[in-house]
């Protein structure tokens, strides 16, 4: 199968503005780059965020929508997101019945995700 990449430092981002542009249900954030529900956040329920290296679409954030994720955290090609994203994410889908994060068992996703925590404590 071909891939046709413009830049290999744009390649994330390019990605999913254009699954936003097929899917008007969600929202690209650009700065920090993640993706929710563009009618979120959906108040008094439980938002759902994931995340974790991209490389591996659909995953994460093919599955943000009504009755799946709130949001999702793209990292780089193969890498964790960062702290920080995961913080922006969680403050943007929060309904106000809290954030309930979805957590691989992959290290840098658990160290991430825990710093993101301790952050919103």
């Amino acid at each position: 199968m071909k891939k046709l990449i413009n830049q290999v430092e744009s390649v994330l981002e390019e990605q999913l503005l254009g699954l936003g542009e097929a899917h008007p249900e969600l929202l690209v954030q650009r700065d920090p780059l993640f993706v929710c529900r563009a009618d979120g956040p959906v108040t008094g329920k439980v938002a759902l965020l994931s995340g974790g290296g991209s490389g591996h679409e659909p995953m994460h954030c093919g599955f943000v929508g009504a009755g799946m994720l709130d949001g999702a955290c793209p990292g780089e090609i193969f890498t964790s997101p960062t702290p920080d994203k995961m913080f922006a994410c969680g403050l943007a889908i929060d309904g106000g019945a809290g954030v309930l994060l979805l957590v691989k068992n992959y290290t840098g996703d658990v160290l991430n995700f825990e710093t993101a925590t301790r952050t919103a404590a």
